[in-house]
């Protein structure tokens, strides 16, 4: 008897909201583990939700019309692939939602009609609704409660912290992995033979327009500071911050941000205890531990998941804590080499790339 061995590679979809390159998350979560997956042998197709022109309109102002017509377009553009193409791949991830607006209808067509488990990952709490004046329209149809069923749809869910991987269990996931989103250490965030010394330290903190507001809370902590200690203030971001300090503003762009990154000598991330920032992932940390900086931030639970406090940064639980650890770092260099010494290793055992394709490549090779 001739036994005939399938020797075609594995097919994984990846479900994504936004065109490649554009989105944080889905670059350091999906994207960058493409080639690994690729190398290991599977073949991959990745189908985001908004087109490079919807993208390009999505946050700005007005052009209603215009992002009706490419919600539309993205709809459409879901039921063809959910209707009569997604049970030709093997394997079917989902980044956070198969589409951005209305109920779980996508990913209750592949449970119960195709009859197959997917992966849902996710790196926020996407549940808590985040209304302002600006979006109060689009969020009326996000439809948040849909997210506790895709967590108990999901044959394994990949969160980005152990928040959001007890919220995942509690809504009556079967499987939540903690799968921190990691950089990759190798090729870019890399550090260089002579780091570039600051006669100033700079303070840094890099981020969006949606955490921005999160600076407020320690500005008053950085107005005492340089009473005492000078230093100077940078921001990346994608917009500039209204707050009463003097900074610097570098606008982010993804093929700058490391180089900017390096002129960190400390990097801070405040935050606010709400279920929102509970959960965050402590990216931010990553990117500076990464770097070699050593990092100061609130105690969520996921920055002190990333942050050994005293050892390779600071986790502050008041802004006396936060005042006493920018002015040591900023008065002890040696101290700050150190620490970032410490942070660096740190993210290349646990939040690099090398230390977490195998793991993403074990659930992708064990679920169907």
């Amino acid at each position: 008897m001739n036994i005939i061995q399938d020797n075609k590679p594995k097919k994984i979809l990846f479900i994504v909201p936004y065109p490649l390159g554009t989105a944080p998350s889905q670059r350091f979560r999906v994207e960058q583990f493409l080639p690994a997956i690729q190398k290991a042998g599977m073949a991959w197709h990745i189908k985001p939700f908004f087109s490079a022109r919807a993208w390009h309109i999505l946050y700005k102002k007005g052009s209603l019309p215009g992002k009706g017509l490419e919600i539309l377009k993205g709809l459409a553009k879901r039921f063809w692939l959910i209707l009569f193409q997604v049970h030709r791949y093997d394997v079917i991830f989902i980044h956070r939602e198969a589409a951005p607006l209305g109920p779980p209808l996508f990913e209750w067509i592949i449970r119960f009609i195709w009859r197959r488990k997917f992966i849902l990952d996710f790196d926020d709490a996407i549940w808590v609704p985040i209304i302002t004046r600006e979006n109060k329209g689009a969020m009326a149809l996000k439809c948040f409660w849909k997210v506790k069923y895709l967590c108990k749809w999901a044959g394994i869910n990949l969160a980005g912290n152990n928040y959001l991987a007890d919220f995942a269990i509690s809504s009556g996931a079967s499987k939540a992995i903690f799968f921190p989103t990691v950089v990759d250490t190798r090729n870019r965030f890399v550090i260089p033979g002579s780091n570039t010394k600051n006669r100033k330290p700079v303070i840094g903190w890099t981020g969006s327009h949606s955490t921005i507001h999160y600076l407020n809370s320690c500005i008053e902590v950085l107005q005492k500071v340089k009473e005492k200690t000078d230093f100077t203030f940078v921001v990346i971001a994608d917009k500039k911050p209204e707050i009463d300090i003097a900074y610097e503003f570098v606008a982010w762009n993804k093929y700058s941000e490391i180089e900017c990154l390096k002129r960190f000598d400390i990097g801070i991330m405040p935050l606010k205890h709400t279920p929102t920032s509970e959960g965050k992932c402590g990216f931010k940390l990553i990117q500076y531990m990464a770097m070699g900086i050593p990092a100061i931030a609130d105690d969520t639970r996921a920055n002190s998941d990333i942050v050994d406090s005293g050892i390779n940064g600071f986790i502050c639980h008041t802004d006396a804590d936060w005042q006493h650890a920018i002015t040591l770092l900023l008065q002890d260099e040696t101290l700050r080499k150190e620490m970032g010494e410490k942070a660096r290793k740190k993210v290349e055992a646990h939040f690099s790339l090398a230390s977490r394709e195998g793991q993403l490549l074990e659930v992708l090779n064990c679920i169907s």
